[in-house]
């Protein structure tokens, strides 16, 4: 299984610094035999993130992709609406188990706009900015992860 991950934030962009997040959520899924094939950091611009997204889609050449950051209510925050305008179909239980799991440590999960769906046969999920939050969320929802992926195998 093959994998991409992006952190959408245009200030770690434009300073050319690494997503903590996403080296975190790295780590999670080499655990569990997921070779992530690309990592880094997109500009928090809707049609820049959805080139990407659509691109490593069409061409097959992850299984999932990942994105942390841009969820919430700011100008800014596109992640939800990249992944909506990039889906073929959307797989709403996710967020919502992620946004459920996370109401649990900070009421802040009330803000979260997070999406997930399903381009072609690769599977988009946005996560939270934070290291921690993007971490433990994955881990929560890893096992449906993994199945949704061999499902979309088929």
């Amino acid at each position: 299984m093959k994998a991409a991950i992006f952190t959408l934030d245009t200030g770690l962009y434009l300073s050319k610094k690494e997503s903590a997040a996403a080296g975190a959520l790295k780590r999670v899924l080499e655990q569990v035999g997921f070779e992530v094939k690309a990592a880094g950091v997109l500009p928090e611009d809707q049609k820049v993130a959805m080139a990407v997204l659509k691109r490593l889609a069409d061409s097959k050449a992850v299984d999932l992709i990942l994105t942390t950051g841009a969820v919430e209510v700011g100008r800014r925050d596109c992640a939800p609406e990249v992944v909506r305008g990039t889906a073929d179909r959307l797989l709403p239980g996710i967020p919502e188990a992620v946004r459920a799991y996370n109401i649990r440590h900070t009421k802040q999960a009330m803000l979260d706009r997070s999406e997930a769906g399903v381009r072609n046969r690769t599977l988009m999920v946005n996560l939270p900015k934070s290291a921690k939050a993007a971490k433990e969320s994955l881990e929560y929802i890893l096992p449906e992860i993994v199945r949704a992926v061999e499902m979309l195998d088929v």
